[in-house]
């Protein structure tokens, strides 16, 4: 065909297109926090009391929380997560010093100094440590897989940093969450399971031999809590309890008893059990099935991901919340030893529920599918 049978010259160039992110997650997160908002509200109301403060006291601050958590979110969903991809090692440090200046400057409660405190504010450092775990193993496997390669130890120096800095506080807990999903984002990389094993095995064994005496007492509880139901196995008791009041159904929204000083910590770690009483076997199956639907929904956007970093960094998101989720309801339900680990998007804690909302923006960006199609500007 001769030049003279075009009368436009046609110009291709590519371009990128995002699709919508993934509305279904979105909901079940919303869904999750509506819950602990009400939660919160039914289970603290009575502490607000006996503190002398309005029995809206915490569900205004755990909302205040859900609002910047929120922005954050939204902010954070129209961010290339790819970028994170060269800051992970810079944001880790950041909060190594955070960890370092609680050491220093933290404030203690419960025999743990694990908090900063700004004014009225305070936050948890290791909180974040989840996030910068995940950033630094997403860059370090998306790259190489070889754990012993001279390459990847900049990546590995600031973890096992902070594990020893949130081991001290003490915070065992957060410990065994950053190992395991530690652990999982590298056998999802393609690493060695009998590697992995073998790391498993070793860590309970080390772990075991550094655990602290209060920290033994709580496994021995644990397992016979009758032997001090009045002290170190009350809050195990208690929790049994209301599952037990709770039966099938429920006993209605804001009915709880254990709530009434019988459960000291009902708006925080045990709020699960405080769910049990009121909304019953029913409720609490509910609960789990929404977590099972965001794990699912999140290793879905995994493995739709086009590059590894961000598969990488979507499952590492996902597996540490719901692993978060697992634990706090495993020790509301005397599975696992008492721990100090929050229900995700329930309890009662804004350093938790803000870095997790930041999270799930990056996830909500993972989701939204690159499209590239072939744009044609015609030119006379």
């Amino acid at each position: 065909m001769s030049n003279q049978s075009y009368n436009k010259r046609k110009n291709v160039h590519d371009a990128v297109i995002l699709s919508p992110y993934d509305s279904t997650l979105t909901f079940i997160v919303i869904f999750l926090i509506v819950i602990g908002l009400l939660a919160i509200f039914s289970a603290g109301a009575p502490k607000c009391i006996v503190q002398g403060v309005p029995s809206t006291f915490f569900v205004v601050r755990q909302f205040i929380w859900f609002l910047l958590g929120f922005l954050a979110m939204i902010f954070i969903s129209h961010i290339n997560y790819k970028i994170y991809n060269k800051y992970s090692i810079p944001f880790a440090w950041i909060i190594i010093f955070l960890l370092i200046a609680v050491h220093f400057f933290g404030t203690t409660v419960n025999g743990a100094q694990r908090w900063l405190s700004l004014g009225p504010i305070q936050f948890q450092p290791s909180e974040a440590s989840k996030l910068a775990v995940i950033l630094l193993l997403s860059s370090c496997f998306s790259k190489n897989i070889r754990i012993f390669d001279s390459s990847q130890f900049k990546y590995f120096i600031p973890i096992i940093i902070m594990l020893g800095l949130i081991f001290k506080q003490p915070n065992l807990s957060m410990v065994v969450i950053l190992c395991l999903s530690s652990m999982f984002m590298y056998f999802a990389a393609g690493g060695s399971v009998k590697f992995i094993i073998t790391m498993i095995v070793l860590g309970v064994a080390g772990i075991s031999t550094m655990i602290r005496s209060f920290q033994k007492q709580r496994i021995l509880i644990w397992l016979n809590p009758e032997a001090d139901p009045y002290g170190a196995g009350y809050n195990i008791i208690q929790s049994m309890l209301a599952f037990v009041a709770g039966g099938f159904f429920g006993e209605g929204y804001g009915n709880s008893r254990q709530k009434l000083g019988w459960l000291p910590e009902g708006h925080t770690d045990f709020i699960f059990a405080v769910l049990g009483e009121e909304f019953g076997f029913l409720g609490c199956v509910i609960i789990i099935g929404l977590f099972l639907a965001f794990l699912q929904r999140g290793l879905l956007v995994s493995a739709k991901c086009e590059d590894v970093f961000g598969k990488l960094l979507a499952a590492g998101i996902t597996v540490s919340i719901c692993l978060q989720a697992f634990i706090n309801i495993s020790v509301a339900s005397s599975m696992l030893p008492a721990t100090g680990v929050p229900l995700p998007f329930i309890s009662y804690g804004g350093t938790s529920l803000f870095i997790t909302m930041c999270m799930i923006g990056i996830l909500l960006n993972i989701s939204k599918k690159r499209i590239r199609r072939i744009v044609q500007i015609n030119e006379r």
